[in-house]
């Protein structure tokens, strides 16, 4: 039996489907504090934990998008700040957020600080690009803005000396952490535009924790940098920490030694660009050189086909040309009719009578040959035929068997052969035939056959 329907009666699909837009709606992007457990990262590269606190606890998914552009990744057991939506998973009807960033506890309100304070000197124009000034490509001198016992300093001299070892270096002692600080490098930096010795300075400090750069993160100090008049390089900290005064310096270098490199180029590629400037103005030097000789020549050129003479001697050459010209002529008629002569000569050779006659008479020889040679192989094969003939009648003939040990006995001698002995009588002379000859025998008695 099939449900009724009834528009009154929420379906759970419907139910979770209205809370979670009533919800979608309800709350802004929210930050939200609480501890992390039960955390799930599945291949898919989603990420599920629960944020708690000490009376409640609730579900919360990061997905892949977002994490992967995320600075930290959570850890159970860690106190984080989450920024995220309020939502539902309809399936199972759970209420859960939807993790936009995650940060560590405490980190948060310096980080919304920095933030709201970039987003407002970026507004006054302070970090536009086009109110930036680039170094200048060869200073004279140069002024360190750092703190003259740091680590920052002796690498800032280092590079120095060996990319630029004639350069000038003025330092401008400040104190770079800790309270005062700032102010420090604000007097240092006013000092250095006061007395407007230097061409550049270089705002620096070694790497540290995150507390141990606040300094370059004062308003004020930003503001002083925006201001100098001479341009400012900032070189804070590692590659990775970003400071205010770095958002507001003309250039920002991602470390002290960074800095120093940006400032002061490599001595050995100037020294090659002026090789090749050498170089150049050697070749420009050479090339102007064979222009204006060439230029001359050609006037001299000029003067020379001016001069009588030297139209003479054009004449005389022409003339050569000509006749050198009219006698190939000469030479390549002369050498086709002699070729055509040549032609004409081979053909009445090949035409002339005695050349036919030789082949025939080869002909003639050649068909004697053959009838002497058909005359004799007839007559072999007419004499072995003849002889094949012969050995045949020998082999069938009487001599034949009578070579074999018989004998032809005749009545009377010479007679007609004997055929049946009752046709003799004893007394009766015969001849006797044999293979050696004849004789004459006479029969003594006639035997009947057994």
């Amino acid at each position: 039996m099939s449900a009724i329907f009834d528009p009154d009666v929420y379906t759970v699909s419907r139910l979770n489907r209205e809370a979670r837009a009533v919800l979608d709606g309800a709350f802004p992007l929210l930050r939200v504090r609480g501890e992390v457990s039960n955390l799930a990262a599945p291949a898919s590269g989603h990420l599920y934990f629960t944020l708690r606190d000490t009376g409640a606890a609730v579900r919360c998914a990061l997905f892949r998008a977002r994490g992967r552009s995320l600075a930290m990744r959570p850890a159970n057991g860690q106190q984080v700040v989450v920024r995220a939506r309020v939502g539902l998973y309809e399936p199972r009807g759970d209420f859960q957020l939807i993790v936009e960033s995650v940060e560590a506890d405490g980190e948060g309100a310096a980080r919304l600080a920095f933030e709201r304070l970039a987003a407002r000197l970026e507004a006054e124009g302070l970090c536009a690009p086009e109110r930036k000034r680039a170094p200048p490509a060869f200073p004279c001198q140069v002024g360190l803005i750092t703190s003259p016992s740091g680590a920052a300093l002796h690498d800032l001299l280092v590079v120095l000396r060996r990319r630029q070892p004639g350069l000038a270096v003025l330092i401008y002692p400040a104190q770079v952490q800790g309270e005062g600080a700032a102010a420090s490098l604000i007097a240092a930096l006013a000092l250095a535009n006061v007395r407007a010795e230097c061409d550049v300075l270089i705002l620096a400090r070694g790497g540290g924790a995150r507390e141990d750069l606040e300094a370059f993160n004062d308003e004020t100090l930003a503001r002083a940098v925006a201001a100098s008049s001479i341009p400012v390089v900032s070189g804070v900290g590692h590659e990775t920490d970003l400071s205010i005064v770095d958002l507001v310096a003309d250039r920002r270098a991602p470390t002290p030694s960074a800095a120093a490199e940006l400032v002061a180029p490599a001595r050995e590629p100037l020294l090659a660009r002026l090789d090749r400037f050498e170089g150049r103005l050697a070749l420009a030097l050479r090339q102007r050189i064979e222009t204006e000789r060439r230029r001359v020549q050609g006037l001299e050129r000029g003067l020379r086909l001016l001069h009588p003479r030297a139209r003479l001697e054009q004449r005389a050459q022409q003339l050569d040309r000509l006749e050198a010209r009219l006698r190939a002529a000469l030479a390549v008629r002369l050498r086709h009719e002699t070729q055509r002569l040549d032609a004409l000569a081979n053909r009445l050779e090949r035409c002339h009578p005695g050349r036919r006659l030789t082949p025939a008479r080869v002909r003639l020889e050649a068909l004697e040959r053959r009838l002497h040679q058909g005359q004799a192989a007839q007559l072999e094969r007419q004499r072995a035929r003849l002889a094949r003939a012969v050995a045949g009648l020998d082999a069938r003939g009487p001599l034949a068997t009578l070579a074999r040990g018989y004998a032809l006995v005749t009545q009377p001698p010479g007679g007609a052969p004997v055929r049946d002995p009752s046709a003799l009588a004893p007394g009766q002379r015969v001849g006797v035939r044999v293979s050696g000859g004849c004789f004459i025998a006479r029969v003594e008695s006639v035997a009947e056959p057994d």
